[in-house]
């Protein structure tokens, strides 16, 4: 037994084990006569295991090409946090297309809505980019996991390598942390705005937390659109080697021993002028238009009639982004275990206050978005 080990959950219990340098989870399965009657997911596995064996003699050298490819380039893992390319289904690619470059070749001209049966016993319609039809259970699309990002990003570096291969697809250079003058110079470069929120991880698996962490995001990202600041680009991660400290009614709280949330906002406006313009119903809709006008009775300006409609201009509530995000986060939907780590207390961080995070995740999650290079082109 593995001194380091602990229990986790994810559809099921199962233990995440450290042994000798590696990490390794022991997943149980039900013991099932065919794929079909699987009770859960991971039941499949062992039908997976036996068709590859039978499948894969002589090309193993092929799958590990294509694997370390995959990896290189950033589209390796079907977890959430990547929503990438399975091991098996990097090994049923290479089956159909016989060797690592006929899988390029093959990928290169892949467009959305690809289908892939290698037994022609497809029994479903799916409504995924790549339709890899798991040839054990036939009901199921073993690209199911994979986004259309990652799908293009494939194909694209395929075309790439293929016109120019280079050991950078498999080995790509490390990404360093950035010193404080690197992050300084990147964002005076760009002369946007950045808005950081950070909170607390909780004490669960990636794959339960990264949905929720996206949800997270897209309910910040569209709180700061409808308020009129416009977004560049955003980016979340789960930082797990650092420890969140939450702001108490002293300015202390309690460790957050689980790793913080970060959201990151790249904003093109975030200070917005202090009148606000607000059109209401049409003219015509007399008992409408008086309501409009009543619900608005200090307007700076108004009301005037623009395009047929009633029109005020009433002083805006948040003008700054970061003033609206503290007040108006704790109402958003972040998740039910990201809302619940988020009221225990979160740190916004403004412009250059972005600096004072200096553990090495934060600097190279920062280095990664202002790279953002991908083998596209």
């Amino acid at each position: 037994m593995a001194p380091e080990h602990e229990e986790r959950y994810a559809e099921h219990p199962y233990v995440h084990a450290n042994f000798e340098g590696f990490q390794i989870d022991l997943v149980p399965c039900y013991l099932v006569e065919d794929a079909s009657r699987i009770i859960s997911a991971v039941d499949r596995t062992p039908f997976h295991c036996r068709y590859v064996s039978a499948k894969i003699r002589g090309l193993e050298d092929e799958i590990l090409l294509t694997k370390q490819f995959m990896k290189g380039i950033g589209v390796y893992g079907s977890e959430l946090k990547v929503g990438g390319f399975s091991g098996y289904l990097a090994e049923l690619l290479v089956i159909r297309y016989g060797s690592f470059v006929a899988v390029l070749v093959g990928a290169s001209s892949w467009r959305p809505g690809e289908t892939i049966d290698l037994s022609g016993h497809s029994s479903r319609n799916h409504p995924d980019p790549l339709v890899v039809v798991d040839p054990v259970d036939p009901g199921r699309n073993v690209a199911a996991a994979l986004t259309l990002d990652r799908m293009l990003q494939f194909a694209a570096a395929a075309r790439l390598f293929l016109e120019e291969p280079d050991l950078d697809f498999f080995f790509p250079p490390d990404i360093s942390p950035l010193t404080d003058g690197d992050l300084r110079e990147e964002m005076a470069k760009r002369d946007s705005t950045f808005i950081l929120l950070e909170f607390g991880g909780p004490d669960l698996v990636e794959d339960v937390i990264f949905p929720q962490l996206r949800k997270a995001e897209e309910s910040v990202r569209a709180l700061f659109v409808r308020s009129g600041f416009s977004v560049l680009r955003s980016d979340a991660d789960w930082h797990r080697g650092v420890t969140f400290e939450p702001p108490g009614a002293d300015g202390v709280g309690e460790s957050g021993i689980f790793g913080a949330i970060r959201i990151l906002f790249e904003l093109e406006v975030a200070v917005l002028p202090k009148v606000e313009r607000r059109v209401g119903p049409p003219v015509w809709e007399a008992a409408h238009a008086k309501k409009f006008v009543e619900s608005h009775p200090e307007p700076l300006s108004g009301p005037y009639v623009r395009e047929g409609r009633v029109v005020v201009e009433v002083p805006r509530r948040f003008a700054l982004a970061s003033e609206l995000l503290a007040a108006r986060v704790a109402t958003l939907a972040l998740g039910r275990h990201l809302g619940r780590e988020l009221v225990r207390g979160y740190k916004i961080y403004c412009g250059e206050e972005i600096l004072k995070i200096v553990d090495p995740e934060f600097r190279a999650f920062m280095a990664r978005y202002f790279s953002a290079r991908q083998k596209v082109g």
